[in-house]
Parts: structure tokens; C-alpha cells; sequence
């Protein structure tokens, strides 16, 4: 396409020093038309007086302050753990002062032994979890309350319970398997079939070392080692070594699940992000818009053309 050479027009000039501007603007000084060029309109930089453009303070949004009382159990915010909190603290109360002899039965009835999983093994294994082993005053149960909240704060109640009851149900399984393989080879007695085995421990540490692996590294690798070495510490001790198996199997149940409760976390902290973003504090209305739409189809045309 062939170009004209014609000078330019009046008005794609910039004005002499001292005329008042067509908008109705204030004369422009000579300093001020230093920097112009001929022919390329809208190039006035702000006026002198105007303030400096100052970054949106709600972008980025600021780091929440840490809120410790998140750590433990609310009936809104963490349903799961509440409830299942409570109910431990009925049993533990029970356990406590109760008969000794009640208490003894119930714990045999909901033993997950050999003999138990064998005739009722969806009762004994649902009733064993409803024990605190130890009391309510155990380390478990403080472990309980910490980790199982901060799981279901992340992946959310029936995610966590699902992640509690797989470590709770395959650590079992794990540890009485092979008593029961053992007594069926003549390697142990038959009292084997019936030793005393219930409690939250298992699925306490399966819980904690699923929720590691949502955690950030400063933070996750610390809180694996500590876990990881005083279950092998009590394993060392040889005290109850099918338990203190039965713990080490769980937390690396958890280990495992990682890929799993890593992707039931991404959704939710995905949703959370996108409500965290601010709107602009001073939307453009659709009349302002109109001149921006038409100055960048002028700008795109003269593109084309050069």
C-alpha cells in the first residue's frame, strides 16, 4: 500500500508553548512539549499536580495472622473430630469409673483379636476404635485431637474419616493376620487367638502420616522423623512388639496415601485462592469502556496499514 508524504495536519500536532488545549485544559508550558512528537496524538503525560498511581494495598492479599485455636475440634468447622472426641470422652469416662469388671468385658467384646475378626469382623473392628487405650489422658489422644482436626480442616470431614478407618482397619489386619497364621502352623498357642487389642493409635498414625504429607517441607520432614522414631523407639523396647508393628505399618499407610489426600486437598485450596482474589476497588464503567475499545481498534488498523 503506497503512503503519503503530506506534512502533518493542525490538530496531530502538539500545540505552541502557552495555547490552551482543546479539552479545555490549562495552557502547556514549553518544558512540558519537549518530549513530543509531531503527528502522534495522546502523549501528555499526567498533569503536575496529579498524585503518583499507588499499588492496590489489597493486592497481593496479606498472610493470615496464625490462629492456634484451629488446632483443636469445633462443631461447625470440624464436625468429624468433634463428634468422635466426644464419644472417646464417654468411653474414657466409663473406663474410668466404671466397675472394673464391666470394663474388662467391653474391652474383650470389642477386641480385634483372631477369634473376634473371625466370627463379627465389622463389629469388633468399628468397636475397638471407640477405646482410648491408656485413657482419656493419653498421648494418643492429644495426638488425636491435633492431627485429626488439622486433616479435616484440609481435606475435609468424611475424606478424614475415610483416611482414620483405612489405617485403623489395615493395621489391624496386618498384625492379626499372621497370629492367626502362625497359631494354624503350630508356631503359637491358641491364647494367641484371644489377646486384648483395641484403641485409636492406628488410625492416629495413619492420620498423621497422611496429613505430613500436606504439610510444607520446613515443617513435614521434622514432623515425620519425630513420628517415625518413637514408634521405632517403642519398637525397640520389644514391650508389645505386634502393636508397636502394627503402629510403624500405619504411619507408613499414611506415608502412601499421600498422592491420594494430596489431590482431595488441591480442589479446596484451589476454591479458596479464587475467593481470595480482590476485585478491582474501581470497576470501569460500561461508558468509560467505549473509548478504550475504539482506541484499540484505531491502533490495531494503523499496525496493519504501516
Amino acid at each position: 500500500m503506497e503512503r503519503s508524504t503530506t506534512g502533518p495536519t493542525p490538530d496531530a500536532c502538539p500545540p505552541a508553548p502557552g495555547t490552551p488545549l482543546p479539552d479545555g485544559a490549562g495552557a502547556v508550558s514549553a518544558p512540558a512539549l519537549a518530549g513530543l512528537l509531531d503527528g502522534m496524538p495522546r502523549q501528555r503525560a499526567a498533569t503536575p499536580g496529579a498524585a503518583p498511581a499507588t499499588a492496590d494495598p489489597t493486592w497481593p492479599p496479606h498472610r493470615p495472622l496464625p490462629r492456634p485455636w484451629r488446632l483443636l475440634p469445633t462443631p461447625v468447622g470440624t464436625p468429624f473430630t468433634f463428634a468422635y472426641a466426644a464419644v472417646l470422652a464417654v468411653t474414657s469416662l466409663i473406663a474410668a469409673h466404671a466397675d472394673p469388671g464391666l470394663v474388662h468385658t467391653l474391652h474383650q467384646g470389642s477386641s480385634t483379636d483372631v477369634a473376634h475378626l473371625v466370627r463379627t469382623p465389622v463389629l469388633v473392628l468399628l468397636a475397638s476404635a471407640l477405646w482410648v487405650a491408656g485413657g482419656i489422658l493419653s498421648p494418643y489422644t492429644v495426638a488425636f485431637l491435633l492431627v485429626l482436626t488439622v486433616l479435616e480442616r484440609r481435606i475435609g470431614g468424611a475424606r478424614a474419616a475415610c483416611v482414620f478407618l483405612a489405617g485403623h482397619v489395615l493395621a489391624t489386619l496386618a498384625t492379626e493376620v499372621p497370629v492367626g497364621l502362625a497359631v494354624l502352623l503350630g508356631h503359637l498357642p491358641d491364647t494367641s487367638l484371644h489377646r486384648l487389642d483395641y484403641g485409636i493409635s492406628f488410625g492416629v498414625a495413619t492420620s498423621t502420616g497422611a496429613l505430613t504429607g500436606l504439610l510444607r517441607p520446613w515443617l513435614r520432614w521434622p514432623l515425620l522423623a519425630l513420628a517415625a522414631g518413637g514408634l521405632l523407639s517403642d519398637l525397640l523396647t520389644y514391650a508389645d512388639p505386634l502393636t508397636n508393628w502394627g503402629h510403624v505399618i500405619a504411619l507408613a499407610i499414611g506415608v502412601a496415601a499421600w498422592p491420594l489426600v494430596r489431590r482431595w486437598h488441591r480442589p479446596a485450596q484451589g476454591a479458596g485462592n479464587r475467593a481470595s482474589i480482590p476485585t478491582h476497588p474501581h470497576p470501569r464503567t460500561f461508558a468509560q469502556l467505549i473509548p478504550l475499545v475504539a482506541r484499540d481498534r484505531s491502533e490495531r488498523t494503523a499496525a496493519r496499514e504501516q
